[in-house]
């Protein structure tokens, strides 16, 4: 008899989770680790082999593991490597497949964390029945995940799909991890937001709830309660991200005609504060082609259980 169940591993910039999946897609356990704890790649790889043995056994899955599939930013379907990272602490090149199998006596495959988000909304989600749509994600940073036709593009090198790198602002532009100026994930992903905040602060003397945070930690969870307190500036600030990533999801619609934008992680929980004024960007920049034709949906399932179904159907082709 066949193994019946699979790992499913979402590596983010701050939290890694995993869960254990059936065939049907049942996630049976799940939990999570700091992805920031270890500076060292193997001890991080350790801590993750001690909590995902623990939920091996507290589930009864011990030794019934067909394989393992990690969604991980950068991470290349083809070459099981991690090839370089901005939002995340280990040198790269990092032959991720290789050690995880390594450590775990289980094969492993592993892909982009959006590209594993999209394949977890396409088959439990709002993407269900949708052939051509585009996943983003707003996290740590931006990631995207693309599908045409129902299948993920990859590109001819694996790398396909890295959206959260398009220049949004070509003049005096921030500074991205990746070493560019300018990038979309730099003003539209959580830390860009906070990114955001601190600028509007420093420039403007108006009263703010967020003033009474220490403006080196402000996080965008505070822009957004505040926002939701009817702070004036909070609000302006999710207006001032909707416009930019609106007119971001405008000029992706040239390259693909998707039928839909589905947009996961923390920032989308936003709602119409982000909503909003993403929507009313898009269609004022949308070639006129495609005006009122492409929707802009929020993910249908729990943040964690779309990455870790997606890369968990990896598991099952983990050779």
């Amino acid at each position: 008899m066949s193994k019946p169940y699979v790992v499913g591993i979402d590596i983010g910039g701050t939290n890694t989770v995993f869960g254990i999946v059936d065939t049907r897609g049942t996630v049976l356990a799940s939990s999570s680790i700091k992805t920031l704890k270890h500076s060292d790649f193997n001890d991080y790889v350790d801590e993750l082999h001690t909590e995902l043995t623990k939920l091996m056994a507290d589930t009864g899955t011990t030794g019934q593991i067909h394989g393992i599939g990690i969604g991980a930013p950068n991470a290349n379907f083809f070459t099981g490597m991690v090839e370089e990272c901005a939002n995340l602490p280990w040198p790269t090149p990092l032959p991720l497949a290789r050690i995880v199998s390594d450590k775990f006596g289980i094969p492993v495959a592993i892909t982009n964390d959006a590209n594993a988000a999209a394949i977890g909304e396409m088959t439990y989600g709002a993407a269900r029945g949708i052939k051509d749509f585009i996943m983003i994600t707003l996290g740590t940073g931006v990631g995207s995940g693309i599908v045409i036709n129902g299948q993920l593009v990859y590109g001819h090198d694996g790398f396909a799909g890295e959206l959260g790198h398009v220049i949004s602002k070509r003049t005096n532009g921030r500074l991205c991890g990746c070493g560019r100026t300018g990038c979309l994930e730099t003003y539209c992903s959580a830390t860009g937001v906070a990114r955001t905040a601190r600028e509007f602060l420093e420039i403007r003397n108006e009263p703010s709830l967020l003033r009474n945070i220490p403006i080196d930690e402000i996080t965008s969870k505070d822009v957004y309660d505040a926002a939701m307190a009817g702070d004036a500036i909070a609000k302006e600030i999710f207006d001032y991200t909707g416009n930019i990533l609106g007119e971001a999801l405008a000029d992706f619609t040239v390259f693909s005609a998707p039928e839909a934008f589905i947009i996961f992680g923390g920032l989308a929980k936003s709602g119409e504060l982000l909503f909003r004024p993403m929507r009313n960007s898009m269609e004022k920049n949308m070639l006129s082609i495609w005006k009122g034709k492409v929707r802009i949906l929020p993910s249908e399932l729990k943040e964690a259980d779309a990455a870790v179904l997606g890369a968990s159907a990896l598991g099952w082709e983990a050779k």
